[in-house]
């Protein structure tokens, strides 16, 4: 019954083909107890033989190549323009989804019809550390995830809303999607990768919508599985294993979601902490990756080879 049926979830995988991530994630969605999926792998590898072997290893497998590295925010957005579901669950290729997941989570869009996003329990890989329970906005106007880095001891077992949901698996209902759209986009195709999950999530409380977490549904993450050296994976302090362009980005993605949600009033109550915040990224920055600066400041180019 997968890819078929009523509430149909679409899941949008985003993958440039590294290690073994990939087979991992598909094996852990063909498991789901879940019976109407739809799975659409956006192929961001520009290798042409990989599509060939997601058909020879795995059934029922839709799979998008492109011809250009579309990097995360502009490649869910092709996923979404291909799914069919009322739901949409994005996924980072480096996440292994729990059996019941699916299952699990979406319950939370039942609750309530304003309910539009959805969250589980992340853990890292090591199935101990907690990676997130869920997407909040801090006071430094930027992105929280909650339990980040923490062993998971049961503190977080109480279902419950939240900001948003966490962008290496976020459960979407597809209505608001369509309706916070800008330009066309769902997710921001300027931000490239990094805060897209969280100025989606902020357009949403601005029109209305909420975030729900759930903790049954249980998901582990390789943190940094896409984009840092292995000697990163799942360390904490992400920031110093991000390359330059990386680490540009970064800082650069928080203005831009700001400039785009944040209100003149909040801007004003949170003026100290958000100054408190870019004299430390600033600090770092100067002292200890000046190629940062350079990106930042335009003197290099942000897109192409990571």
């Amino acid at each position: 019954m997968k890819g078929k049926g009523k509430n149909l979830v679409t899941v949008v995988l985003v993958s440039a083909g590294k290690k073994k991530y990939l087979s991992k994630c598909l094996e852990s969605l063909q498991k789901q107890s879940y019976p109407s999926l739809q799975i659409v792998v956006i192929d961001n590898s520009l290798n042409p033989q990989l599509a060939k072997k997601i058909s020879d290893n795995f059934s029922g497998i839709e799979v998008y190549s492109s011809s250009i590295n579309l990097f995360y925010a502009a490649a869910l957005n092709k996923g979404i323009e291909l799914s069919r579901g009322e739901f949409v669950l994005c996924l980072n290729d480096d996440i292994v989804l729990e059996r019941n997941f699916v299952e699990e989570a979406i319950k939370g869009f039942w609750l309530k019809k304003n309910i539009g996003m959805v969250t589980g329990k992340v853990l890292r890989g090591d199935k101990k550390i907690l990676d997130s329970t869920g997407l909040f906005l801090s006071i430094f106007r930027s992105a929280k995830e909650r339990g980040y880095g923490r062993r998971d001891n049961g503190q977080f077992q109480k279902e419950g809303f939240v900001f948003g949901a966490c962008g290496a698996a976020g459960f979407y209902r597809k209505k608001m999607l369509d309706q916070i759209k800008e330009d066309g986009e769902y997710f921001d195709s300027n931000l490239v990768i990094f805060y897209e999950d969280l100025d989606l999530a902020w357009r949403a409380n601005r029109f209305g919508w909420k975030g729900y977490y759930l903790p049954k549904a249980i998901a582990y993450h390789i943190r940094g599985g896409s984009f840092r050296p292995d000697s990163g994976l799942d360390k904490p302090f992400a920031r110093r294993y991000l390359s330059d362009r990386f680490h540009a980005i970064l800082i650069r993605n928080r203005y831009l979601v700001i400039a785009k949600n944040e209100s003149v009033i909040n801007l004003i109550l949170f003026f100290i902490p958000i100054l408190i915040y870019d004299i430390c990224s600033w600090l770092y920055l100067i002292l200890f990756r000046p190629g940062a600066i350079k990106f930042f400041l335009g003197k290099s180019k942000f897109r192409g080879k990571a």
